[in-house]
């Protein structure tokens, strides 16, 4: 058997992504039009070689459960491979998970019965791409009880984070929640060691820290319970400044815990040199994909300004641009832009029918929604306001199963 047991925490509200999030759980929301926020940390295991994970579940999780047996249903239970996974059990409490440590200790069976050496604990709602054989190197180099994947973060960015302040072999003296002075990290005064919500506990040490939590009257998280009661305690607790396997620049991590994040996130995708590499074939996404038709384009006639026309844009199988323009947006399967219409800085979810001279600027339309003729969105901050959310950073949110009529003339 493995050494290793990995656990993706799935099952988060996803409050701060709502409307997204109202029909479906935030590890299921769509990303870069193809693909779900949990595919990147499933394909960072697949990559990695981990191959034994359970996922726990929780919230408005049919379409979560619907994607990983399409898409995730190719490990061998025989070869001791599996994802499975594993909604609320009521073992230990009658009661939904009250937090992160909350959710591994109500399904600490799951620990009894694989009896692993070690736990690998994972957020299932983050961008990037890790090897997670090389957190664990470092773990048992250090001869740690917790390993902390930490994301260097300029410290002006990093109060509204979990921080860990680290000695020079990155032994973590504190844990701080959104300090509002972050400490750096060894060698250099302009980051900060953030925690990715990645870590990586010896088993033994994990169950201890479990029980004696699940005994308090706290949040039952691992940021804001577990670690700092273990640093105060002078446990062996590491932080590891992850190696990125994105093969960019500069480090690529993201949090998309705000629908101005996810919009932010979403366009790195669409510049002309995208921040996150999808084209790795050395390290790639896994998803799945229906069977739809590729995308067209249709009509050419400049003359009555009727172009279809795709720029600096992705763009998914069955879309069909008849017509429009659309400009550094992102399309889901099935989306369909008419003649006249234009798209800009736009998350479009699957099966959305843009109407004929319509216009979307800065929006996120989800699934199903159909703009009619000459409905502009993004354009009038006030009456877009008594329609829908708009987010701090003026994205405006169109909520699936709305119907739209009276277009603005």
């Amino acid at each position: 058997m493995d050494p290793t047991l990995t656990i993706i925490m799935a099952g988060g509200r996803g409050e701060r992504l709502y409307p997204l999030t109202r029909d479906r759980a935030k590890p299921a929301v769509r990303f870069g039009g193809i693909y779900r926020i949990i595919d990147f940390t499933l394909s960072n295991c697949l990559n990695s070689g981990i191959r034994q994970i359970y996922l726990l579940t929780q919230y408005n999780s049919v379409s979560l459960e619907r994607h990983l047996k399409l898409g995730w249903n190719f490990f061998n239970r025989e070869l001791g491979e599996f994802i499975e996974s594993i909604p609320p059990q009521y073992r230990t409490e009658d009661r939904w998970y009250a937090g992160t440590a909350d959710s591994i200790f109500q399904n600490i069976n799951l620990l009894e019965q694989m009896r692993p050496k070690r736990v690998l604990v994972l957020s299932g709602d983050h961008i990037y791409k890790m090897d997670y054989q090389d957190l664990i190197a470092f773990h048992l180099e250090t001869k740690a009880e917790v390993t902390v994947g930490a994301a260097e973060i300029p410290r002006h960015q990093a109060s509204q984070m979990g921080v860990m302040d680290a000695d020079s072999k990155y032994r973590v003296r504190r844990f701080l929640e959104k300090p509002s002075d972050p400490p750096p990290m060894p060698g250099n005064s302009k980051v900060s060691l953030v925690s990715m919500g990645v870590y990586i506990f010896e088993t033994e040490k994990l169950v201890r820290e479990l029980i004696l939590d699940s005994k308090t009257n706290n949040e039952h998280d691992f940021g804001k319970n577990i670690l700092p009661d273990m640093i105060a305690r002078k446990e062996k607790v590491y932080a590891y400044p992850f190696k990125d396997k994105n093969r960019k620049k500069a480090k690529y991590w993201r949090d998309i815990g705000s629908l101005d994040s996810y919009w932010e996130t979403n366009m790195d995708l669409v510049s002309v040199n995208p921040e996150f590499n999808l084209y790795d074939q050395e390290w790639p996404i896994h998803t799945y994909q229906g069977q739809y038709p590729p995308a067209k384009t249709v009509f050419a006639n400049e003359k009555e300004g009727r172009v279809g026309q795709l720029l600096d844009s992705l763009v998914s199988g069955g879309c069909v641009v008849s017509g429009g323009r659309v400009e550094r947006s992102i399309l889901a399967p099935r989306v369909r832009v008419n003649s006249y219409a234009k798209v800009e800085e736009s998350i479009m979810m699957e099966d959305v029918n843009i109407g004929r001279y319509a216009k979307v600027r800065r929006a996120i339309i989800d699934k199903g929604v159909a703009i009619p003729a000459r409905f502009e969105i993004g354009y009038h901050p006030e009456e877009d306001a008594k329609r829908f959310s708009i987010t701090p950073g003026g994205i405006t949110v169109v909520p699936s199963g709305i119907l739209l009529e009276n277009p603005q003339k």
